[in-house]
């Protein structure tokens, strides 16, 4: 039987998952809610099949997972009303932006049992997977640190600006979208992290962080560099390097994998003709593996939380949150 999904919140990211869920053979989009009708419409021309409920209660009604891609402030409680009722749980992230809120969504999603995770894209694919399997063969020797670079023209990216809530401080900037991901697969290589210090520039107090830098280390000491700015005539660069004393690994646009041993970093294989759709595909057949309770690489949300409460440090320009 076909996991049958309930998909909350119908913007880029909604759509784009409910697509991929119409082509996995282990899902169906049983139904869609979001509260903007043009959203629900266009959500209908990628998951026809699919019941557009009323309202967001009604979709999860009678589903086995529900997928939350609704911005970040009425995430807990969908999130919580579908535990309550034993539906598994795939979020979105960032997982919160409040840090008391989403400890205490964690602790409840734990108590209820349910399958829970968050999708951070890059947790099941074929890069990260590779990467680690070369760390532990000693392929990069021993580690040296991560640099993460994100650089964009302007944000929100044209593709993004019908989530408008993205430009705002409140919910969205590039660190919380963007560099998160990254920081997620930095601890996945190094283990927990630190803020060391962090610097983020705002236009006004109420638009997000236009440019960011910060540290971060582990246990051991090895950083985390991180660099983020908007603004120039470019093109988006996405990359998060792995630095070691034999070889460094680039992961570029969250996929294309590349290799260098001191000169220009190749490809270590061919590059995937469709990087997003190979992504999705990865995650969604981990997705399959948590239902049934086997060992998978998905992103839990305690990890998550981990990596919202890096975010939110960097944000708030490395003093403590409460």
């Amino acid at each position: 039987m076909a996991i049958r999904t309930a998909v909350i919140g119908l913007g880029i990211m909604g759509r784009r998952m409910a697509e991929h869920m119409v082509l996995h053979p282990e899902f169906t989009v049983s139904t869609i809610w979001d509260p903007d009708p043009a959203a629900c419409k266009a959500a209908q021309a990628v998951a026809p099949d699919a019941v557009l409920a009323g309202a967001a209660s009604e979709a999860m009604a009678d589903v086995d997972l529900v997928y939350l891609a609704c911005p970040p402030a009425p995430r807990k409680a969908y999130a919580l009303e579908a535990a309550a009722a034993s539906k598994a749980v795939f979020l979105e992230k960032p997982l919160g932006v409040d840090l008391a809120e989403s400890q205490a969504l964690v602790a409840e999603l734990e108590a209820t049992g349910v399958p829970a995770a968050v999708n951070f894209t890059q947790a099941a694919g074929a890069a990260l997977t590779d990467l680690k399997r070369s760390i532990d063969e000693g392929a990069l020797g021993a580690l040296c640190g991560i640099d993460i670079i994100v650089t964009y023209p302007a944000w929100p990216r044209a593709w993004q600006k019908e989530a408008d809530w993205l430009r705002f401080s409140a919910e969205g900037g590039m660190t919380r979208e963007v560099i998160s991901h990254f920081v997620f697969l930095s601890e996945r290589v190094l283990g927990p992290l630190e803020l060391a210090w962090a610097h983020a520039e705002y236009p006004d107090d109420k638009l997000c962080e236009t440019h960011v830098a910060a540290r971060l280390v582990n246990a051991r000491g090895l950083p985390v560099s991180i660099l983020g700015s908007i603004g120039g005539a470019q093109p988006d660069r996405q990359e998060v390097s792995v630095k070691g004393t034999k070889a460094s690994r680039r992961i570029s646009e969250f996929a294309i994998d590349t290799v260098s041993t001191g000169g220009d970093f190749v490809p270590t294989s061919d590059a995937p003709a469709e990087t997003r759709a190979t992504g999705l595909k990865a995650q969604l057949d981990d997705m399959t593996l948590l239902m049934a309770g086997k060992p998978n690489r998905l992103a839990s949300p305690q990890e998550a939380l981990r990596v919202q409460t890096l975010i939110e440090g960097i944000l708030a320009n490395g003093r403590p949150l409460a």
